[in-house]
């Protein structure tokens, strides 16, 4: 139990004795560093039931406290906030309950609470993962992580986007000019073989587009006219008939891809319950339409397409089914959401990570599952996030201007390694050793860039900058946490099993138990609000403050041993806390640095 929920109510007594009256809700906030204080109240919401000068309220509940609690020894009040000041032995016995828990701010999850299924990744088989992706799977991985240590079962999956035209580009332009190429045979990742050949495609495509409109075709004509687009219309026709060639060069391929997948998602250090494939999903939902059109959910056009109309939500009329009788993406979704609880019939709602381009398809998507009558639906989530942008501007997949995800994982280890040595950080260090400390700090910058940064804005990423070793960066954080494992290593004496008590606090020892305690909230209001920057922005938070206390008092060299085995046990719980946050955003921490 924290500060605020042990003084929560002391504070309604204390309203209903002084005042007369009674309040569901007490609104608290971390006291500001100008004013004496550790944790304050805001006065203002009780003026709509208590009348009179917030001051004089502030300070009748401020003294019922001092009176009545333990835990409050002083107070102050500004203007409309009652500032307490907690006493030092409310910190050391809380700080002796969670210093030896090593799961301390994760719940446990509860048997009978329903489960959530977070949704990222999702990519098409055609090229391979890029940092736009990167981003994507950072955000669902450490969402998915943090919601299950805030204690809910949790499902990762995604839905691989393995058919249509894009797919077909690429086989149309392998069977072209890839002379048999494999992955064994051309030293290529899968997924980069593959990915090249799409690249193939586009040139080639509007190598015809211009010939044709030297012909004196116009522009729209030589897109639909060019022999290569028809080529692989054609092809998509065939695989739809599951003509037995176009659909073992599509296995083929499509498997080089998932190969290259796998190994760049556990570079990346992100993982998945189950997948869901595209090509098995795109027919579900259309018995859903039959469902929907009985129910007067869905209506049916003259020429036979079905529709629903959302005009009267603020929405527009979006089609579910073609006049030909062929789904929609929406229409899959749909089908494919339902799969999902057929399969996992424990969850209880889901997180769809895709970018903000998608914020329209998903406000339909839900609206419609709920107009279905899913309880479920009612638990629907888009986790919604901008671009990635690097300083030279977009990139483009059919033109090869992506930042590769490989490529970027790679040059973030480089960097990191040149920094790494330029600042001479590595006496003592093997070869093999440098190679794995490059990477964590390398893949620790890339990540800790991006998930600091509220999911819902853009990002404009520089390598060079996030591999920095001051600031708010993943490699400052790292850094930290090897200081404070050096300590523990040089500490010569038993600190793991003795408890301080009735001792006055240094004010930097306060301030940095403050800051531990409140890693619980933390990660449920990061669960509810779906950000993995706010246990981002909370571990760069804990690290300030604790080198605000590494400076100011002296921990191995302290003569007093009771204050000694404190600082170092406070110390230890701090790197605890860092190593922990770190893992629900995929970070790793060193040992040495």
């Amino acid at each position: 139990m924290n500060v605020s929920e042990i003084l929560l109510p002391h504070i309604k007594k204390s309203i209903e004795l002084v005042f007369n009256t009674a309040v569901e809700k007490i609104e608290f906030q971390q006291t500001r560093k100008d004013f004496e204080g550790d944790i304050t109240m805001v006065i203002f919401p009780l003026l709509k039931v208590i009348k009179g000068n917030p001051v004089e309220i502030g300070t009748k509940i401020g003294q019922y406290l001092v009176e009545n609690t333990q835990e409050v020894v002083r107070f102050n009040v500004v203007s409309g906030f009652l500032n307490l000041v907690i006493s030092d032995a409310y910190y050391l016995n809380f700080f002796n309950q969670i210093k030896d828990n090593e799961t301390f701010g994760f719940v446990s999850a509860s048997p009978n609470e329903k489960a959530v299924m977070v949704e990222y990744s999702s990519p098409n088989t055609n090229k391979p993962l890029h940092l736009g992706h990167v981003r994507n799977n950072l955000l669902g991985y450490a969402v998915a992580e943090i919601i299950k240590a805030s204690g809910k079962k949790v499902y990762k999956t995604q839905i691989i986007n393995d058919r249509g035209i894009h797919i077909c580009k690429s086989m149309l332009a392998w069977q072209k000019f890839g002379n048999g190429q494999t992955p064994e045979t051309s030293g290529l990742k899968g997924d980069k073989l593959v990915g090249n050949f799409y690249v193939a495609f586009d040139k080639q495509y509007k190598s015809e587009i211009n010939a044709l409109i030297s012909e004196g075709k116009t522009e729209d004509e030589a897109k639909k006219l060019a022999p290569f687009i028809q080529e692989a219309q054609q092809m998509l026709l065939d695989w739809e008939a599951g003509k037995p060639e176009v659909i073992e060069l599509w296995k083929k391929m499509n498997q080089w891809v998932y190969d290259g997948f796998a190994q760049t998602y556990k570079n990346l250090g992100v993982d998945f319950d189950s997948y869901y494939y595209e090509s098995n999903t795109y027919l579900l939902g259309k018995e859903v339409v039959k469902f929907g059109l009985e129910k007067g959910i869905f209506e049916k056009d003259p020429d036979g397409s079905v529709w629903i109309d959302l005009t009267s939500d603020g929405l527009d009329r979006k089609i579910v089914l073609r006049s030909d009788g062929t789904a929609v993406y929406m229409t899959q979704d749909i089908g494919t959401a339902i799969q999902r609880v057929k399969d996992f019939p424990d969850v209880g709602g889901m997180v769809y990570t895709v970018g903000n381009e998608q914020d329209y398809h998903f406000k339909v998507l839900f609206l419609i599952l709920k107009k279905l009558g899913f309880e479920w639906a009612e638990n629907l989530f888009h986790l919604s996030y901008g671009m990635v942008e690097l300083p030279s501007g977009k990139m483009k997949s059919r033109e090869g201007t992506v930042v590769d995800a490989d490529d970027l994982m790679e040059e973030m280890t480089k960097t990191a390694g040149d920094i790494a040595s330029e600042l001479g950080k590595l006496d003592g260090y093997s070869d093999e050793e440098k190679a794995k400390l490059f990477k964590t700090i390398g893949l620790g910058a890339l990540k800790y860039y991006i998930l600091k940064v509220d999911p819902k804005k853009q990002i404009l990423f520089n390598p060079e900058e996030s591999v920095d070793f001051a600031g708010n960066t993943g490699p400052f954080i790292q850094y930290t946490y090897a200081r404070i494992q050096s300590i523990l290593r040089k500490a010569d004496f038993d600190y793991q099993n003795v408890s301080l008590n009735e001792s006055e606090l240094h004010n930097k020892e306060k301030e940095l138990i403050k800051q531990i305690e409140l890693y619980p909230e933390v990660i449920q209001n990061a669960a509810q609000n779906h950000s993995p920057a706010l246990v981002a922005n909370y571990t760069y938070d804990l690290v300030k403050e604790y080198n605000s206390f590494y400076q100011s008092v002296s921990i191995l060299g302290e003569d007093n041993l009771d204050k000694k085995i404190f600082r170092v046990q406070l110390s230890k719980k701090v790197a605890d806390t860092i190593k922990s946050g770190f893992a629900l955003l995929g970070i790793e921490v060193p040992e040495r640095m």
